[in-house]
């Protein structure tokens, strides 16, 4: 059989200074005596840099203005120098906001959830544990796409940024006698992420499917403590993907359009009503775990499978993304070659899934 191997420890990567990082920062501190308030040695801002590049006597403009916001970025990197305190993280409420409105389609719930729950805890000064928000759907419904626009516009790197992480069930964990040894490197892979990025991002994908010992071990990580072996944790995102609940969230959303009644009228709280009993019934060993532990997040997003018109969304989408011009007939023509489900033919079957690949067979 295949026997798991520890995962790689994540270790500090260079937080010490280096010759050139203690030249600049040298520099700032001359600046800083001569301009009050050192507000000409921002290291962050290109302009600054400069100014403290020519206190060294440096020659950058034969360098180039490109190569000079390389050296700016990378000497942020060290160190706590942007308006969140720490460079790899972003926070863009503004661009989370922009993207959930232009880009994800037909998800009116999830929407202003999101927004209202990211950045109601990024402006607690002090939050009472960590935020778990839980996402449910079929497959296609834009799980991964709205935790990977969370990712990129919290974090300079997205999902690429050491202070995300990203656990698949099936994949990370597939052997279920060996949940032991999952139990210990997953402690350890969060542990040592928090203690690297205060304001991590872990993201658990088919989420149901994890194993009771493995929802065991995250659980205290969204409880209410204050810290765990010392390390505080409550600056910590946790979503939770998982499939759970699809059936019947579209078939909410089909007798509602059998009434004659739009999928905006939805509310989350007549599919709570619906999908309660589906969540304490889940099936697997874990179900009870996952119960509580779905309980425990913020908030439980239930993501409807798009009709035709958001699909046609999200066909342009894709064609704009990659710059291919496009007409209304071939974004039509795209749209017929998707499954369509019931006999109704309201719902894709996978969503917005295989859009991109489908555009392929038009490109010129």
């Amino acid at each position: 059989g295949i026997v798991p191997v520890a995962w790689p420890s994540l270790g500090s990567r260079g937080l010490q200074q280096g010759p050139g990082q203690r030249a600049v920062s040298t520099a700032c501190t001359g600046l800083q005596s001569r301009w009050p308030g050192g507000a000409l040695c921002d290291p962050c801002h290109t302009t600054s840099f400069l100014t403290a590049a020519s206190f060294l006597g440096w020659s950058l403009p034969l360098v180039g203005q490109d190569y000079l916001e390389i050296l700016s970025s990378w000497y942020c990197s060290f160190g706590k120098c942007c308006e969140t305190g720490d460079c790899r993280i972003a926070n863009n409420i503004t661009g989370l906001e922009l993207d959930l409105n232009r880009r994800l389609h037909g998800q009116h719930l999830a929407k202003d959830v999101i927004l209202k729950a990211v950045q109601g805890f990024l402006e607690t000064p002090q939050p009472e544990k960590a935020l778990a928000l839980s996402f449910h759907g079929w497959s296609g419904t834009g799980k991964n796409f709205v935790a990977r626009m969370i990712a990129d516009h919290l974090y300079r790197d997205g999902l690429k940024s050491e202070c995300v992480k990203v656990f698949i069930s099936l994949f990370h964990f597939p052997h279920p006698k060996y949940v032991d040894l999952y139990k210990v490197q997953l402690k350890k892979q969060i542990s040592e992420t928090v203690q690297l990025c205060k304001q991590s991002l872990f993201i658990f994908d088919e989420a149901e499917k994890l194993h009771s010992g493995l929802l065991d071990a995250i659980k205290p990580y969204v409880d209410h403590y204050d810290s765990i072996d010392e390390v505080d944790y409550r600056r910590s995102i946790f979503l939770f993907l998982s499939n759970i609940g699809g059936n019947i969230i579209s078939q909410v959303t089909l007798d509602f359009w059998r009434a004659g009644r739009a999928r905006e009228e939805i509310t989350m709280e007549y599919l709570e009503q619906h999908l309660r009993l589906e969540l304490l019934e889940s099936t697997g060993v874990a179900h009870g775990l996952w119960s509580h532990m779905v309980s425990h997040a913020k908030e439980r997003l239930w993501l409807p499978t798009q009709g035709n018109c958001h699909v046609k969304l999200c066909v342009r989408d894709a064609f704009l993304a990659r710059s291919l011009p496009y007409t209304e007939e071939v974004l039509d023509e795209v749209v017929r070659m998707m499954v369509f489900i019931p006999e109704e033919k309201l719902f894709s079957a996978q969503g917005c899934k295989s859009v991109s690949h489908r555009i392929n067979y038009f490109l010129p």
